[in-house]
């Protein structure tokens, strides 16, 4: 059976789960953690992704990402690629280090954050990875020491976890602590990464019930949210593909979409993708790069071999893109309708 596309979008929360091949050990030593961590904080710095909660376990770790200017799935990839390859260097081994496939669950923001950032900071405690919550507190694989402010990073977003505990940060960090310890009695928590019904309902009793009164519960395996939440979201994924199967069948590739940046902001199509630091060559390339990755499907490493740019450049080119296109109230799908309309009117 094939597996299900993944589900991405910007501003999009995610529970990662990455475990190694087999069960075995992806992190040797401290100098092994330190790379990764040093990896990810880069990573996620340039493709402007938040992370909420963190942890490292001997064979397996966790995240929670929110989408930024490049899809969580080009995120991983750079950071398992990456790491990888370090590790077998530094280990003097061969093949592969990762399972075939981590685990992504798109997730409900308003409902599931707070839970999620409580299991994953308390995972290393549940592994036996460290013994006590004070020793929990010191651990520095995970992001439980960083919203204690015994560790900063620009990439892990504590203020705005501890936000949610209060307006001062003392009294905010002191909530935030007694949520965690609270937490430590209710063990794995199946609901946050069972099967999608499961899961999505909230546990069996809620899934006994809707089934008693007649109510159907919309279900994902790659979601964690309530019935609505996963419609609005599979809605939005189908519209995602709709579109992009549009673009495909009309034609519309990536040299269509060169002339067409050229001729709304004004400039020679080939002007679009020559290399310069002039500010409309900028602009026009930003635009090219939102609309390519966001719109027409098409990878920043496939960008950024065609600009010569990096493929952090490209992430960074895709959200000034994304801002100018806020702004200027730019839709592509209406550009290429019109341009469709204007060709058919002149045969």
């Amino acid at each position: 059976m094939p597996r299900k596309a993944r589900i991405d979008a910007v501003g999009t929360l995610h529970h990662i789960i990455c475990r190694g091949i087999e069960s075995r050990n992806i992190f040797a030593d401290d100098a092994d953690r330190d790379d990764f961590v040093s990896r990810l904080g880069a990573i996620l710095s340039n493709t402007s992704t938040r992370c909420y909660a963190w942890a490292l376990i001997p064979n397996h770790f966790h995240l929670l990402l929110q989408t930024g200017t490049a899809p969580v799935a080009t995120v991983m990839r750079r950071l398992l690629t990456g790491y990888a390859i370090t590790f077998n260097r530094r280990h003097g081994r061969q093949g592969h280090l990762f399972q075939n496939r981590y685990k992504s669950i798109l997730c409900q923001e308003e409902q599931y954050l707070l839970e999620l950032v409580r299991y994953i900071h308390l995972n290393p405690l549940r592994a036996g990875v460290v013994s006590s919550l004070a020793e929990l507190n010191s651990y520095l694989y995970c992001g439980h020491n960083c919203m204690l402010g015994q560790r900063s990073e620009p990439w892990i977003a504590v203020n705005e976890v501890l936000n949610r505990f209060g307006k001062r940060q003392k009294e905010a960090c002191k909530s935030y602590e007694a949520f965690i310890a609270d937490g430590v009695a209710k063990g794995r928590r199946h609901d946050l990464i069972g099967g999608g019904l499961f899961r999505s309902a909230g546990g069996w009793s809620a899934i006994r019930s809707a089934q008693s009164a007649g109510i159907f519960l919309k279900s994902d395996e790659r979601i964690l949210g309530d019935g609505d939440f996963v419609e609005r979201v599979l809605g939005a994924a189908d519209e995602e593909m709709e579109r992009k199967s549009r673009y495909r069948q009309l034609g519309f590739d990536l040299e269509k979409l060169s002339a067409l940046v050229g001729e709304i902001l004004g400039i020679d199509s080939a002007d679009v993708e020559t290399p310069g630091r002039q500010p409309r060559r900028v602009q026009a390339r930003d635009l090219f790069c939102y609309w390519a990755v966001r719109e027409l499907g098409i990878s920043a490493t496939t960008l950024a071999r065609r600009f010569g740019l990096t493929q952090p450049a490209v992430s960074m080119s895709v959200g000034r893109g994304e801002k100018f296109v806020a702004e200027k109230g730019l839709l592509l799908e209406e550009h290429v309708r019109r341009q469709k309309s204007d060709s058919t009117s002149n045969l």
